[in-house]
């Protein structure tokens, strides 16, 4: 009988191998450093079920081609979600590896269910359930409205579906589900169905039998990610994985995983809210810090076409405090509301609250507002809060944030459709900041009259707007709060 090869460990640190486990690194004395690796029998059998480019010789970089790839533009297939193929750069390169993170129960399972059933009207779908029986699935398909999903692969339709992509079929007759967490039988049903889009739920759940840690560690998740990237690179196959979440809101697992994949998505938002945003960290295929804006339905999640009229509130009862500024997230601006309360404090000091904006900003302005402006703030607690949750952290939201503080203390209304934007120095000036004409023409489209901005920027007359260019805080102070019989005219008009 063969002797079983042993589980050997690497420490991160040094590179060290050790033939069992230690707490601490017997030659750099560090703790926790110690990972399984896998048997070099095992991992030599893994690598020959996921291919190997050993033999492939190298090319010039110009001599290379493929048929996705003319003129330098690489073909992208649409996932069905126009806000998702905006995070991705424009839509799904094939091939490629996305990996979606997320808080539990935010709706990644959702999204990529509804991404599968919409992508299998033009291509074979495998959706790889790990936390779920196919039972399960099936229910939770049948809520979102996922017709004609299978519970079971049949080789004759296997067989039959293997044609040139893109397919043309019906709703969901071309969706494949699969409740499997072992690597290898995943890696065989991947060689066999040869699916042009695979969704594993969750790589967490995923486990290599040849490795002794429980699924979901440190090197499970690096040895299973790194086979399902090989077959996926092989074949063609673009891979959409799900991935855990730490309680601090990195993703569970080595770091590696996050090198390995070719994007990095972050599925968040609030339970208690309807609005969920699709954000991107690393995207090799196009721009980060992009975002998606989705609403969680009853038939699941929504796209949500013009994101800047559900955090823009209500503007026909603006209460004292109120501003509304324009943040950019990445190349889209979104129209937001804030909201700031000043008041006395009961304690013996005051407390400063920021929703969906940065603490350190917020303490930055106040101090700001009582050394430069006058304004006595340092006995006051003051809150203040974006509409619906969105985190605008971004330093062009400062104008804003000072002038609703502004217009809380004095109990007064910014003036109707007026937006601030501007970066507030330590000196009290109004810095200039990015991409202001992509803001004023989003703020002009939904009916905003007047805009305070930085002195110094270009102003741009087509955007049918009246430009009030400031250089300091108090300067916009004076422009943005109307005097108070000017502010009851206007109240009374309304």
């Amino acid at each position: 009988m063969a002797k079983q090869p042993r589980t050997s460990y690497v420490c991160n640190e040094c590179g060290s191998t050790s033939p069992q486990w230690y707490g601490k690194c017997p030659i750099c004395n560090t703790y926790g450093s110690l990972i399984e690796q896998a048997p070099p029998s095992a991992s030599r059998g893994l690598g020959n079920n996921t291919g190997s480019r050993s033999n492939e010789a190298p090319h010039p970089l110009a001599a290379l081609t493929f048929p996705q790839i003319v003129d330098g533009e690489e073909e992208r297939w649409c996932s069905g979600f126009a806000e998702l193929d905006r995070v991705l750069g424009g839509g799904i390169v094939p091939g490629s590896l996305v990996l979606i993170g997320g808080d539990p129960g935010i709706g990644k399972s959702t999204l990529l269910l509804q991404t599968a059933n919409l992508m299998s009207k033009h291509y074979r779908v495998l959706y790889v359930c790990g936390e779920e029986s196919g039972k399960q699935v099936k229910l939770r398909a049948s809520r979102l409205g996922v017709e004609g999903t299978k519970g079971e692969l049949d080789s004759e339709e296997i067989e039959a579906s293997k044609s040139t992509p893109p397919l043309t079929v019906a709703d969901g007759a071309n969706l494949y589900v699969q409740a499997e967490t072992d690597l290898e039988e995943i890696l065989r049903e991947l060689e066999s169905l040869r699916p042009h889009v695979a969704v594993i739920d969750s790589i967490q759940t995923v486990y290599f039998p040849a490795l002794t840690s429980a699924a979901g560690s440190v090197a499970q998740v690096r040895e299973c990610t790194a086979a399902l990237m090989k077959v996926a690179k092989r074949e063609d196959i673009t891979l959409l994985i799900v991935g855990h979440v730490t309680k601090e809101g990195a993703i569970a697992g080595p770091k590696v995983l996050e090198h390995l994949v070719d994007t990095v998505l972050y599925f968040e938002g609030d339970r208690f809210a309807s609005h969920r945003l699709l954000r991107s960290t690393k995207n090799r295929f196009g721009a980060t810090h992009e975002v998606g804006v989705f609403e969680m339905v009853d038939r699941g999640l929504r796209e949500v076409d013009n994101p800047s009229e559900l955090f823009l509130g209500d503007r026909q009862g603006m209460a004292p405090g109120s501003s509304i500024v324009v943040a950019c997230e990445g190349t889209r601006p979104i129209v937001v509301e804030l909201q700031a309360l000043v008041s006395p404090t009961s304690y013996p000091s005051p407390r400063r609250a920021g929703t969906g904006i940065d603490q350190n900003r917020l303490t930055q302005i106040l101090a700001v507002l009582e050394k430069r402006v006058g304004i006595p703030l340092s006995k006051l607690d003051a809150y203040v809060a974006s509409a619906g949750g969105l985190n605008v952290s971004e330093p062009a939201v400062d104008l804003g944030i000072a002038i609703a503080i502004v217009a809380s203390f004095r109990d007064r209304v910014v003036a109707p459709f007026t937006i601030l934007i501007g970066e507030v120095g330590l000196g009290g000036q109004v810095r200039q900041v990015s991409q202001l004409e992509l803001r004023l023409k989003e703020a002009a489209k939904l009916g905003f009259k007047r805009a305070i901005v930085p002195k110094g920027h270009q102003i741009f007359p087509d955007v049918g707007m009246e430009i009030i260019q400031v250089a300091r805080v108090i300067d916009a102070i004076v422009a943005a709060l109307p005097a108070e019989s000017e502010g009851s005219d206007a109240d009374d008009d309304d």
